[in-house]
């Protein structure tokens, strides 16, 4: 059958048809010749009509779709027939059966998802198909406005209008392929998102099949049991009969044991109440008694040197019965050492340990008059100990701040100098020594190779050295009173030979003085052999000046005249004393200075003065000189004679015990002390002294000379001679 469809433009339809032959899958065909014939004579007839109405420019073009039977032609209509009848028929009603049921109906449901999708696929495929014819109909129409256009506008038309017509013609059929492709991919991303909704609507049943699935074993097990309620509502309920009888006991059980432990916190608070009070009054008969035993201990002490003093002298030939009693007293207050006491013994002293911590010898064994003051000076210091240990100890705030420092190096600062000066706790000492020794010989020890010390050592040992001598023969006189030292068994003499051995072959020009075997020995009581010899390094090449434990012992001649001028600076009343009677007190400070207070004080001022003098230099020394005769000052001045006060100045230092006191004196009431003004007054001296010695060598030589001449004389040798 033929389809025709109306002209774009208004005049005779019958006039106005293109035929198109297509199967019925609208696909063009070739025309057959008696087609082809009809067409021409409608193509003539149109001629003629044209040709007679010459003029209008509002012609109709006529278009005929027509289809023409080929391989199985048949209309749309019967195709779209067939179709419906196709879906009748598979939607045809299938007959229930009781027992497949639900089986059946999800059957015909699938079926009928099925029919529905074929007829959408079918609808979608008819659609397609116009959308084809409506393609053509609009090529079709181009063509015959191209070539209408072209026979009426060829006619008289320049060129160059042409040529732009054709350009435009171009452009449009450019657009018209890109409005294709746009086209083309919109329904590519039509037919993905048709794709993704199947997707989900597949998903949406397989989800409402579950539910209903559920829905129907829900339904089940409802039935189930409403079935079983009725014989477990008996055994539950007797089950909670139990519980709440149960219930009932433990809540009265509660209610007991609230009252019972509320009475027990009442007495726990009485008890508590009670021990702090215990603990109070404990602590206050703690200080009381601590308070007394310190008293004891000083009373003890001024009973000892009462009872010496009391005693009658040895030559007596009197004997009177105050005497015996004096005598008794006194051997029960030097026995009282031992444990064992005589049962009639009138008087029993606190017992006082043979050694202190650092091993030096408390009472002496020889002389009775020492062994009186020993125990004496002990006892004080033991009533000093007892005072401050009722204060705050400096041992917490070692503590912190090494604790603050566990994870930092230590540097200098204003509180560790504090820290210092205070005195550093015995169980610190060993690690702080080492670390001030390492702060001053960093540099020196950086310049030397790795091994330095036991090389030095070895080849003192093996090679001739002339200080070994003399190192040999000061061992055992360097300390005595101290068990590390007191015999050649001792286990300080072999590391005391070893670092001055080793000290002698670094400093050839030094070798060895005397003096210096001290400065090791106590080192040695804190450090290793080789941390004490860069100890003595420190002391002799840092801290000191040159020559000062040479031959000539230039530098400490030097540092006893800069003493005096601070003497009569800061001290201005007991240096006046002294020039009244001529007394040269820098004969007891020599040794201060050379050896640094060693067998000058008690040991736990000793080393309270050691602890700031590796920290802070030879400074120390002269501030704590002067606050030794500061502390005493009063008592010297009430001397009025140059024997007694120089027998004073031996021993009085041994007679200082308060080393809080001493402390405060040095670095409070001596202040200001700057080190630039001791560093100038050594250099005015320096050179007075060497003035002096060379001057004193002229003389020598001139003696020499004399000697050499003058007969009487050539008997008389100098002690340098003599001793050679």
């Amino acid at each position: 059958y033929r389809n025709s469809m109306s002209s774009l433009r208004k005049g005779n339809n019958e006039n106005r048809k293109s035929i198109f032959y297509t199967t019925e899958e609208w696909e063009l065909l070739d025309p057959t010749p008696k087609d082809l014939e009809d067409s021409m004579a409608l193509e003539e007839k149109r001629k003629n009509l044209t040709e007679g109405s010459k003029g209008l420019t509002s012609s109709a073009f006529p278009f005929d779709l027509g289809r023409i039977p080929h391989k199985t032609r048949r209309p749309l209509k019967d195709m779209i027939g067939s179709s419906k009848n196709r879906n009748s028929s598979d939607s045809s009603p299938t007959e229930w059966y009781s027992g497949n049921g639900n089986k059946l109906v999800s059957e015909l449901q699938l079926k009928y998802q099925s029919q529905q999708e074929e007829l959408e696929k079918l609808k979608k495929d008819l659609l397609s198909q116009k959308e084809l014819v409506r393609l053509l109909q609009q090529t079709v129409r181009s063509s015959q406005y191209d070539k209408y256009f072209a026979s009426r506008l060829c006619e008289g038309v320049p060129k160059d209008k042409l040529e732009l017509l054709h350009q435009k013609d171009d452009q449009i059929l450019g657009l018209n392929n890109q409005l294709e492709k746009l086209i083309k991919i919109l329904k590519c991303k039509v037919g993905e998102l048709n794709e993704r909704l199947g997707m989900l609507m597949e998903t949406i049943q397989a989800k409402d099949e579950v539910i209903m699935k559920l829905s129907r074993q829900l339904s089940e097990c409802e039935d189930n049991t409403t079935s079983q309620s009725g014989a477990v509502n008996s055994s539950v309920a007797t089950c909670t009969n139990k519980e709440l009888q149960e219930l009932d006991r433990l809540k009265d059980n509660l209610q007991g044991y609230k009252t019972q432990n509320k009475f027990l916190n009442k007495e726990i608070l009485e008890l508590s109440a009670l021990r702090r009070n215990a603990e109070a009054r404990e602590r206050e008969w703690q200080a009381k008694y601590t308070s007394l035993e310190a008293k004891l201990c000083q009373i003890e002490s001024k009973y000892l040197i009462l009872l010496q003093e009391m005693k009658t002298p040895v030559c007596s030939e009197e004997q009177s019965p105050a005497r015996e009693v004096i005598t008794q007293l006194l051997e029960d207050a030097l026995k009282a050492e031992t444990s064992e006491q005589p049962e009639q013994a009138f008087f029993k002293p606190h017992l006082v340990s043979e050694y202190d911590i650092y091993g030096f010898q408390t009472v002496p064994e020889d002389d009775e008059e020492e062994k009186l003051v020993a125990k004496s000076r002990a006892l004080d210091l033991r009533s000093l100990s007892l005072s401050e240990n009722r204060e705050i100890s400096t041992g917490v705030k070692w503590e912190n701040y090494l604790a603050s420092t566990m994870n930092r190096e230590m540097m200098r600062c204003v509180e560790l100098k504090n820290l210092i000066r205070s005195g550093i706790p015995h169980e610190h000492r060993s690690k702080m020594w080492k670390w001030c020794v390492n702060l001053h010989v960093r540099k020196l020890k950086d310049s030397t190779v790795p091994g330095y010390f036991q090389t030095l050592l070895q080849n003192a040992l093996e090679k001739q050295n002339p200080a070994s001598k003399q190192i040999e023969l000061d061992l055992l006189r360097t300390l005595p009173n101290n068990k590390h030292y007191s015999s050649p068994t001792s286990e300080g003499i072999q590391k005391l030979r070893n670092v001055l051995l080793a000290f002698s072959w670094r400093n050839p020009d030094i070798g060895y003085c005397q003096g210096l075997n001290r400065l090791v020995a106590i080192a040695l009581l804190y450090l290793e052999q080789e941390d004490a010899f860069w100890c003595l390094v420190t002391i002799v090449e840092v801290f000191m000046p040159r020559d000062y434990y040479t031959k000539t012992l230039l530098g400490s001649q030097v540092d006893q005249r800069v003493f005096k001028d601070l003497m009569s600076e800061k001290l201005p009343r007991l240096h006046a004393h002294f020039e009244q009677y001529k007394v040269d007190y820098t004969l007891i400070t020599f040794n201060w200075f050379l050896v640094v207070f060693v067998d000058s004080v008690v040991s736990d001022i000793l080393f309270k003065i050691w602890d700031s003098f590796l920290y802070e230099g030879p400074k120390v020394i002269f501030r704590f000189a002067l606050a030794l005769f500061k502390y005493k000052e009063e008592e010297i001045l009430k001397l009025q004679d140059s024997m007694s006060i120089f027998k004073y100045l031996r021993y009085f230092t041994r007679t200082i015990l308060d080393a809080r006191k001493l402390t405060g004196i040095a670095f409070g009431d001596l202040n200001p002390f700057p080190l630039r003004q001791i560093r100038n007054r050594r250099t005015y001296h320096l050179e007075k002294v060497r003035l002096e010695l060379t001057e004193l060598e002229a003389i020598r030589e001139d003696f020499l000379r004399e000697r050499e001449t003058c007969v009487e004389k050539r008997d008389l040798i100098s002690d340098d001679e003599e001793d050679s």
